[in-house]
């Protein structure tokens, strides 16, 4: 049998009635038969249009003649024409009743019509086209086989992608169908690796900051590869798939974080690239800028730079003893001291910290939030205080001090002089050291 290249160039000129595709009519759909009329017109245009598209890919052999090796190249054609309908039906109408395709980016070898249409439903996204760089051509009795190098455009992105193709056709009705179709990536760009320069590494970091500049959690956890592990910052949980990398991002992007990259160290590898430093972010919901060190793995995963693997820790430092001087710790105590001399139970009570607890000298309640403590100072300030160390004690540990001793108050409302003992224990807290825990108590032995 044989097709003429005038049949190839034809083929889009035939009518529906002029071809025989192989498709089952039954997996285009059928209506409701509860549908409106307009439901109706618009069920069987589509399946009219679906299957005029499958008929001009779909053409028959002519009969008695054997098919020329520029008419077995016009086959790529057709099913190049097929990527263009952007119709996985139709593409999948391309292959034989009993095909083989092995794809180039998926491990599972597609075997029956519906497994080779589900796998173009994504493919077909890209809106692929292809172009034959170097063939070779081989005709049978009632087969034919092109293999070689093809070259794809992806109209989504703008990408270029190489590639080797085997193609195998049988005629089956009367048409040249795809029996066997296997394509793979190009050995050589697997073992060097996809090329990217260290600037591009970089780069990928802003793909990640314009995600968290969506705010969508789902578009950050987007940008990570399908076995990617996040050990975020400010939790102890590793998130290791999509639904708990999304959670994390659910909350993180509620701050509004901005990120920017101060010191960066690239590593470039096959097929995958590091980009480890510290970056600096600036939470837009607060104002508040917060450093801290970062690692990124990435991979190149279905044709793009994926994040494999993110570590980010708070920066060590703060975390060491804040220094502070027995003098220093003394001097705390003038802090309060000073506030007291405002007269504003609001100023008294930010000096404590935010789980702070007050134990008073002429009180019995313990004082354990910041109203309570401020509670407390609108009564006392109304005798004027005025506070004194006549003995300190100092201890210091590790981001905490404490002053305990003797005090004495002078009260501007009266005259009175009180002494009494104090403990204060100090936290460092915001970046200033504040009271975690105040416990004031009359002498003892005055009231003995």
């Amino acid at each position: 049998m044989k097709i003429s290249s005038a049949a190839i160039a034809l083929s889009f000129a035939y009518g529906a009635s002029a071809f025989a595709p192989s498709v089952d009519p039954s997996r285009i759909g059928t209506p409701s038969t509860t549908a409106s009329s307009t439901e109706l017109d618009l069920f069987f245009m589509n399946t009219l249009k679906h299957k005029r598209a499958v008929s001009k890919v779909n053409k028959p052999a002519r009969v008695n003649d054997s098919i020329t090796e520029k008419e077995v190249r016009g086959l790529f054609e057709l099913w190049n024409s097929a990527l263009a309908t952007g119709d996985s039906r139709v593409v999948a109408s391309r292959y034989s009743k009993n095909p083989v395709l092995l794809p180039t980016v998926k491990d599972d070898p597609r075997t029956d019509y519906d497994s080779v249409k589900d796998y173009f439903d994504t493919f077909l996204l890209k809106k692929p086209q292809g172009t034959i760089l170097d063939g070779k051509v081989h005709i049978g009795d009632g087969w034919a086989t092109d293999m070689g190098i093809y070259e794809f455009t992806m109209g989504a992105t703008g990408d270029k992608v190489k590639a080797r193709y085997t193609y195998n056709y049988v005629q089956e009705d009367g048409v040249w169908k795809i029996q066997h179709h296997h394509s793979s990536v190009m050995p050589e760009a697997v073992d060097m690796g996809k090329t990217i320069t260290p600037d591009e590494v970089r780069g990928l970091f802003h793909l990640w900051n314009d995600a968290l500049a969506t705010l969508d959690p789902t578009k950050v956890a987007a940008r990570y590869a399908k076995k990617g592990v996040l050990l975020p910052t400010v939790s102890d949980q590793a998130r290791t798939d999509f639904a708990s990398i999304r959670s994390y991002f659910v909350n993180f992007l509620q701050l509004k974080p901005q990120g920017k990259i101060l010191e960066s160290h690239v590593t470039i590898g096959n097929n995958w690239c590091q980009d480890a430093g510290i970056y600096e972010f600036t939470m837009g919901a607060t104002g508040k800028k917060v450093k801290g060190r970062y690692s990124f793995v990435y991979v190149f995963e279905d044709g793009e730079w994926k994040i494999s693997h993110h570590h980010s820790s708070v920066m060590p430092e703060p975390t060491m003893p804040q220094a502070i001087t027995e003098e220093e710790v003394r001097n705390l105590f003038q802090l309060w001291n000073s506030a007291l001399a405002t007269e504003d139970a609001d100023v008294v009570a930010s000096r404590y910290s935010k789980n702070a607890v007050l134990l008073p000298t002429v009180s019995d309640v313990p004082r354990t939030s910041y109203d309570l403590i401020q509670d407390y100072f609108v009564g006392f300030l109304k005798k004027k205080p005025q506070g004194e160390i006549l003995e300190s004690n100092v201890t210091i540990g590790h981001n905490w001090c404490q002053d305990a001793g003797i005090y004495e108050f002078t009260m501007g409302a009266t005259g009175d002089k009180v002494k009494g003992r104090y403990s204060f224990v100090y936290v460092y807290e915001d970046g200033q050291w504040k009271i975690a825990h105040h416990h004031s108590s009359v002498m003892p032995e005055s009231i003995l």
